[in-house]
């Protein structure tokens, strides 16, 4: 039987925001370069063989390189389209800096290149690792964004297509930074993932779910509401809203992990890139 563990990576000292999974020797998301240590710690005596990342984001890839330039043999697995990203995050990083402006070193580190030679290109629907794990491409929260089944005990990896949920809370929440939030891309993903009848899903952000028809539902009615909010109201009414219904439903400490892991302006950030898109999508000219 595989084993599976759960590293917290401590995100700013707070517990419970970033999570990397490791089962037996293979990384499911390894989280910022800023928690590296934290996750070398985790990881003790275990060599990595392989890295498996749902999508690119920095909360979830960012420490890839530092790991490869420590363990020259270690295998990536992305999807092709973040496959250039890894290989040269110039880009990426640049993005990131116009969204987290000065906070963006102390928030997420440095990101190291992965050389191509350690990248493996996943396009959906393989079979990795003498059939251990399946993948899937889910879209919807990052256009690179695959989700992983562990077939022998039927865990869904599922990043944060799956959305956000503490570990131990009732509430299930659409992590939908910019830029590349599109709704139903987003429900067919939701769709996917339930198609496999995993026993549980796991989260980075934060632990896992075996409750996955509920979570998924919540997820998906979720999903709706805040996108129609964020085209209807604008930043400051959307991020009121959003801090009362998870003040609502958690302590002031579960709170503010969700909001670490998912900060509200952002959410409302993507949202709004969604519907403007369709707008331009649509118009004359």
């Amino acid at each position: 039987m595989a084993q599976l563990r759960l590293i917290d990576a401590m995100h700013l000292g707070r517990p419970r925001v970033i999570g990397a999974w490791l089962v037996d020797d293979v990384v499911i998301d390894p989280g910022p370069t800023s928690c590296l240590d934290t996750l070398l710690e985790g990881l003790g005596d275990v060599r990595p063989r392989a890295l498996l990342l749902t999508h690119i984001h920095l909360d979830h890839a960012g420490a890839s390189g530092a790991l490869v330039e420590r363990w020259p043999d270690l295998e990536v697995y992305v999807h092709e389209r973040g496959v250039r990203h890894m290989a040269s995050p110039e880009r990426l990083v640049e993005s990131a800096r116009m969204l987290y402006g000065e906070d963006m070193d102390r928030l997420w580190g440095e990101m190291l290149p992965v050389p191509e030679a350690n990248l493996h290109v996943l396009h959906g629907d393989e079979s990795l690792f003498d059939g251990a794990f399946e993948v899937a491409y889910t879209p919807g929260h990052a256009s690179h964004h695959v989700s992983f089944l562990h077939t022998e005990d039927g865990t869904a990896f599922v990043g944060d297509v799956g959305g956000v949920r503490i570990d131990g809370t009732p509430l299930t929440i659409p992590p939908s930074p910019p830029p590349d939030i599109d709704v139903e891309q987003w429900h067919a993903s939701i769709g996917r993932v339930a198609a496999w009848k995993p026993r549980r899903l796991v989260m980075t952000h934060f632990g896992s779910a075996e409750d996955v028809d509920a979570h998924l539902g919540e997820l998906s009615e979720r999903l709706d509401e805040w996108a129609a909010f964020a085209r209807d109201q604008d930043r400051e009414a959307f991020v009121d809203r959003v801090r009362s219904e998870i003040g609502e439903r958690v302590d002031p400490e579960t709170a503010a992990a969700y909001e670490q892991a998912a900060p509200p302006d952002q959410l409302y950030a993507g949202l709004e890139r969604y519907w403007r898109k369709r707008a331009d999508a649509v118009s004359p000219g």
